[in-house]
């Protein structure tokens, strides 16, 4: 089975997972990739009535059926599913995040949910986060400072050329940063002047993860 229809059939799998718990004031976060896509598909077939949906990023605003309430977080008292892919996850339902650059937002709406649903398929396993390159939001007058910090704790900084993020902030994308405790590395990056925020999700890590395989759909609750 190819990528693409691997992430469908999480996607669709995630959708009916919290369709059954949908209320008439239910608010649903949305977050950013190709993944989260395939479920912005699923719930515009479905209309569903609820009071609104809260996006993690423009482009997944723009995808979503004009029946739906846009929201903005500042609207809401909390958001009853986020539902968002990822990058890489471990045993612990630790995850990273921001390969599409929405991460800061992506972490602000999963921390502000009840639930956190990540819909991956079997590739996004990892024993030991840190293969995936980790991405980092910073403010672009500290990027070189922070490059510097970077590598005096072993990573490879790489500049996302060309990109800014929705905020209007850069990205660093770090390779061969070794993440043996993601929540202390999390917390450790952030304290780094001129770092936004970095696509480690420990501190709030997943609450659900729907995986498919070739031949079946798990569900790590």
């Amino acid at each position: 089975m190819n990528q693409d229809l691997k992430k469908e059939k999480s996607a669709k799998e995630a959708f009916s997972f919290i369709e059954k718990d949908i209320k008439k004031d239910s608010v649903i976060g949305i977050g950013t990739g190709t993944t989260t896509n395939f479920f912005i598909e699923e719930l515009n077939k479905a209309r569903l009535h609820v009071k609104g949906v809260v996006c993690s990023s423009d482009a997944s605003e723009k995808l979503i059926d004009s029946s739906y309430e846009v929201l903005s977080l500042n609207e809401v008292h909390s958001i009853d599913f986020y539902i968002d892919g990822a990058d890489e996850y471990n045993d612990r339902k630790e995850l990273i995040k921001g390969g599409g650059g929405a991460l800061t937002r992506e972490k602000i709406l999963a921390y502000s949910s009840d639930i956190f649903v990540c819909i991956v398929d079997e590739s996004k396993y990892t024993d030991l986060l840190g293969k995936f390159p980790l991405p980092i939001e910073v403010i672009e007058i500290a990027r070189s400072a922070i490059s510097r910090e970077l590598m005096k704790m072993g990573g490879k900084p790489i500049f996302r050329n060309g990109f800014i993020s929705d905020n209007g902030n850069q990205i660093i994308d770090i390779h061969n940063l070794p993440i043996d405790i993601p929540y202390d590395l999390e917390a450790k990056l952030n304290n780094i002047p001129g770092v936004v925020e970095n696509g480690i999700f420990a501190n709030r890590k997943a609450d659900v993860i729907i995986c498919s395989t070739d031949s079946s759909i798990e569900i790590i609750q």
